[in-house]
Order: C-alpha cells, then sequence, then structure tokens
C-alpha cells in the first residue's frame, strides 16, 4: 500500500516525464520544420540550406545584428522585411514605392540595411523595402543573393558569399 507522500512522488515523476516528452517532441518538431538555425549554418563562406517540408527555403539570418526568420526566394526582386520587424530593428523610410507582387500591387517603403547575414556570409549596404502586408518575418531576395553564387540540387541550396563583400 503507497501512502500518500509515495503516491504525489510518482505523480511528480510521471510529471516531469510527460513535460520532458512533450519538450522533446517540440524540439523535433521545430527542427523539422525549421531546419536551419543560426547554429546549424555555422560561420562559413558556403551555406547549404535544406529544403523545408513546405518546399521553400527558410532559415535564420542576422539582420543588422539581429536574429530574423528569413524565406530565401530567388524570384524576390530584394530583401522584404516585415513592419514588426521595421519597428524591431528601428528601420524608418520616407519614400513610398508601388510594388506587384503574387498578390498584386502593395505600397512599400525603401530603406538600406547595414548588414544581412546568412551563416558566415555577410552582406554591407543592403537594400530592402518594408513590407507593411509581409507575411513572416523577411524574405531574402535578390538585392542579397545577386551577391553571392546559388545553387539548388536535389533539395538543398548551396549559397556562397564572395570575397569582395
Amino acid at each position: 500500500m503507497y501512502t500518500r507522500l509515495q503516491q504525489r512522488g510518482f505523480s511528480l515523476i510521471y510529471t516531469f516525464a510527460w513535460l520532458a516528452i512533450t519538450a522533446l517532441v517540440w524540439f523535433c518538431i521545430e527542427r523539422i520544420q525549421h531546419p536551419n538555425s543560426l547554429e546549424q549554418l555555422g560561420n562559413t563562406q558556403s551555406v547549404q540550406l535544406k529544403r523545408g517540408p513546405d518546399g521553400h527555403y527558410g532559415a535564420e539570418a542576422l539582420i543588422n545584428g539581429e536574429r530574423v526568420r528569413v524565406l530565401v526566394d530567388t524570384g524576390a526582386t530584394g530583401v522584404a522585411i516585415s513592419q514588426s520587424v521595421a519597428d524591431h530593428l528601428g528601420l524608418k523610410s520616407q519614400q513610398a514605392i508601388q510594388t506587384r507582387t503574387a498578390n498584386g500591387t502593395a505600397v512599400a517603403y525603401l530603406v538600406r540595411l547595414k548588414t544581412v547575414q546568412l551563416g558566415g556570409i555577410i552582406a554591407h549596404d543592403v537594400a530592402a523595402t518594408i513590407t507593411p502586408g509581409l507575411e513572416g518575418d523577411a524574405l531574402l531576395g535578390m538585392s542579397f543573393l545577386a551577391r553571392m553564387d546559388v545553387r539548388l540540387y536535389q533539395g538543398m541550396m548551396t549559397i556562397k558569399g564572395s570575397e569582395t563583400d
């Protein structure tokens, strides 16, 4: 026969076990959904991005030194950041432009980013837009990627930085 103290002890052990299992499952799902974290990318001039389960190449990057989740988009003209990321980075723009997106036309605001870093690849003075209707944090488009050697092969995107930037 168990005493109340022993029953509480078993309840606590079961609770901690379930919490540990839940944390492990969450960690595994997070790694599957977002396979390209800053830590996984390393600090080299060549970065390999794994395609996510949604078919896109997402990663964590540093924009002006701040961690931002980006979608690497070779079809995007430039770097586009959401209004919330712009606010977090303290970016302001006085110049509005009209842009064409897959969802139609929209108003965006021109800015320059001091640095954009993906793994060990760093680009300085990158043209970007603050795009208020943007879903997600940022799109990493050609105003960054055009400075790089970008290759797609068998579900991997390899990006090599230039030595001059």
